[in-house]
């Protein structure tokens, strides 16, 4: 990547849930987050893809290991992620259109936001209920 601002920038102490595979996976989506924030508008369309894509999967493996583990706030991180994805979903119809500002301004000033808080947060708690839970590889 060359010089230019990361949208998010991976932290350890802030971001990682000290689960490997959930650490790993939001490394990923902050690095689609990342390339999407310095793509051209040629480029944005197939990464934005991707980011639905990976967001979609990111998702069902913690709702799989929410339900597996009994996790009690299931609903309340369930509902965070469709309303993500349902906004990623719109946001791929207004880019097939035409209408990249929409989708870009979304990654580059909400997603930067909204990650870090929803990591350190709701999936902090996931992580710690499945330690109790030994269900850490789950």
């Amino acid at each position: 990547m060359s010089n230019n601002k990361l949208l998010i920038e991976w932290q350890e102490n802030s971001l990682s849930v000290g689960i490997p595979q959930m650490d790993e996976t939001h490394r990923e989506f902050i690095d689609i987050i990342n390339r999407l924030g310095q793509a051209s508008d040629e480029q944005f369309s197939k990464l934005f893809e991707q980011l639905l894509e990976h967001t979609h999967q990111h998702f069902k493996n913690e709702d799989i290991a929410m339900e597996k583990s009994g996790f009690p706030p299931i609903s309340i991180h369930r509902n965070e992620h469709f309303r993500i994805i349902d906004k990623l979903k719109q946001l791929n119809e207004n880019i097939k259109t035409g209408d990249i500002d929409i989708a870009r301004t979304f990654v580059c000033r909400y997603l930067p936001e909204w990650f870090p808080l929803h990591a350190a947060t709701m999936d902090r708690a996931l992580a710690c209920h499945l330690k109790a839970a030994g269900m850490a590889d789950a």
